[in-house]
């Protein structure tokens, strides 16, 4: 499977959004080079409150830019960043891959696909009813449907931007579902 990178995003302080760039640089262990949530151990802001020595599975976020194009036709203008994201994607099945797959992003990055991004009640608060939209209770197996997008860590580091193409690299059987991280 091979998409592209439509944006990529980072900020320096906490803030729900995240602003867009010309290109970020992804460091291997860490994250996102000025994002605020880069960092070996969690940099949530609010687990980092009870869980402060756990390893950071969340260095970066990515975001399906077909999620947006699914919003606007229930109403809601969201773009690229304005999720928090920091890397939004396209032609790029995120929320359908496995945990341990790699996303080699440009001419060197490669990030591992730790879980699925368990969206918060801010969403409500950046646009009221769309937290309904990102999650919710599926008819059928009675569990969550997570549509907020998918977390990694930096497994390789390097500079990506808005054009670059992202393959994905499947891990070795048996593949494991993404869950919540």
């Amino acid at each position: 499977m091979t998409g592209r990178i439509t944006a990529v995003s980072r900020d320096e302080t906490y803030t729900f959004s995240k602003t867009n760039r010309d290109s970020i640089t992804l460091l291997a262990g860490l994250g996102v080079e000025g994002d605020v949530h880069a960092g070996k151990t969690i940099r949530h802001q609010f687990r980092m409150t009870y869980e402060p020595d756990l390893p950071n599975l969340r260095q970066v976020h990515l975001m399906h830019e077909e999620l947006f194009d699914e919003l606007a036709r229930k109403g809601f203008e969201v773009s690229a960043g304005q999720l928090g994201e920091n890397i939004t994607t396209r032609e790029v099945d995120l929320l359908g891959l496995p945990t341990g797959a790699l996303l080699h992003l440009g001419e060197r990055a490669v990030l591992e696909v730790t879980g699925l991004r368990n969206p918060c009640a801010k969403i409500n608060d950046f646009r009221k009813g769309l937290l309904g939209e990102v999650f919710a209770m599926d008819p059928v197996s009675g569990g969550f449907t997570f549509k907020s997008g998918v977390m990694a860590v930096v497994r390789h580091g390097g500079t990506v931007r808005p054009g670059d193409a992202v393959r994905v690299e499947a891990p070795p059987l048996p593949h494991r579902p993404l869950e919540r991280v």
